[in-house]
């Protein structure tokens, strides 16, 4: 029994399981679907087109399946990523279909490490190694790894690396070591976006807490922000040459804001209006150009909420809900659903963020210092989306942490239940510390 115990608590076993999982769910997925006409498997959308543009040798470009020169739409690992499995695999084959959902499948399989290291430097090793369990059969985690083409697997990674590293960077006295944690944060940002909401919180919090140890934390900290420059320098000189100084990281905020924010909004946003499905909305962005096209979507977006705060109030509470329960409206009757799978879902996509909830509650009372940068992620990530539109994926970066916060709640209440009725014994759930 202890043998299979050591087992079970080896975070090998946890990610094997997490991969082992995620590939069956693959097999099944394409086991029965019939063979695409002219074997033509189309992947990623926008992140596909590019990525087919940067093969055939049109550079970073397109994201539309028609050639319209340079784009900003993503920032660009991912597409990257994607034309190096095209260009192995081939353009929208089956074979790379697959190649890239396994690279998807291992970065999810991957995440299951820093999410157990996570939750043991913050709250134990038995809250760490069950957040790792949660994490590998977490329902999310599993399909987006599997049916997205996009970058949602690999950003929950990188951010909760970053995450990791903002509590360790602390310990860590070399200009190298700070370096580095400043060139991650860069990769993650030109991974995905989002990432720079909560960049100066987490910088800003790890430039603290050196303070207290170090003397030389400014120099340090100096570090960190320079390979953070370097690291998205190439980015962002690229686009100001391209775009003449009209884009920065990513150009398509302003269809976002006017998709989530405009006189047809019926509760989120209008996914049939973006230039994907809209033949309408696609020609006047082939006519226009992207930064024209962009820049009239956000004036008109901007006009709509300022002349309709009670619709826009409406939609924030709708993308509010449906960002942390899958539900645009309110909490659904969980047993009023026929489908026992469909019940399943519905109970974790409401208990995850109320034991998040109260693990985070938990982690502040312990130390409120600590409990900063979880706090960061949690109110921040997601704020750009309540803004615009949401789905449950766009959530997912900051989901390895909900599973250490909701995990962290589940164990500090079955170790008070042991201390208090059992053993009479201390509370076995270590402090909430940086050591």
């Amino acid at each position: 029994m202890r043998r299979v115990g050591r087992f079970l608590l080896s975070p090998y076993t946890v990610a094997s399981a997490a991969l082992l999982i995620r590939l069956v769910f693959l097999f099944f997925l394409f086991h029965d679907q019939p063979a695409r006409t002219g074997n033509r498997y189309v992947v990623g959308y926008e992140t596909g087109s590019i990525a087919a543009s940067i093969v055939e040798g049109r550079g970073y470009s397109s994201p539309l399946y028609t050639e319209s020169g340079p784009t900003a739409w993503l920032t660009p690992v991912y597409p990257y990523l994607l034309a190096g499995v095209f260009k192995l695999f081939g353009i929208y084959t089956l074979h790379s279909s697959v190649a890239i959902r396994v690279l998807n499948i291992l970065f999810s399989s991957l995440t299951c490490f820093p999410v157990i290291q996570l939750g043991r430097r913050l709250f134990g090793s038995s809250a760490g190694i069950a957040a790792g369990w949660v994490w590998a059969c977490l329902p999310y985690s599993i399909f987006f790894s599997v049916v997205w083409v996009w970058d949602t697997s690999l950003s929950a990674l990188v951010l909760t690396l970053a995450l990791l590293w903002t509590y360790r960077i602390e310990e860590r006295q070399s200009a190298a070591s700070w370096a580095g944690f400043g060139a991650w944060w860069g990769f993650a940002a030109l991974v995905n976006a989002a990432v720079l909401s909560v960049l100066p919180g987490c910088f800003l919090f790890a430039a603290w807490r050196s303070r207290q140890r170090n003397p030389a934390w400014v120099r340090l900290a100096g570090f960190a922000t320079l390979a953070f420059a370097l690291t998205v320098s190439p980015w962002i000189i690229r686009n100001e040459v391209v775009f003449h100084g009209q884009v920065l990281f990513r150009s398509n905020f302003g269809l976002e804001l006017w998709l989530g924010n405009n006189p047809g909004v019926p509760d989120s946003w209008t996914w049939w209006l973006h230039p994907n499905d809209s033949p309408e909305e696609h020609d006047k962005y082939m006519r226009m150009g992207e930064v024209a096209y962009m820049q009239e979507k956000q004036r008109l977006a901007w006009e709509f909420m300022r002349t309709h705060p009670s619709d826009v109030s409406r939609f924030v509470y709708h993308r509010f809900m449906e960002t942390w329960t899958g539900n645009k409206d309110s909490f659904a009757d969980i047993w009023q659903a026929k489908s026992i799978l469909i019940r399943a879902n519905l109970i974790v996509n409401y208990s995850l963020p109320l034991l998040m909830f109260f693990g985070l509650l938990a982690a502040r009372r312990k130390s409120p210092a600590l409990a900063i940068p979880m706090l960061n992620l949690i109110a921040l990530f997601p704020m750009v989306y309540y803004l615009c539109h949401t789905t449950p994926r766009y959530r997912h970066p900051i989901d390895p942490l909900a599973c250490v916060l909701a995990t962290s709640a589940v164990v500090f209440a079955v170790e008070a239940v042991r201390g208090r009725f059992w053993s009479g014994e201390k509370l076995a759930v270590q402090p909430l510390s940086a050591d």
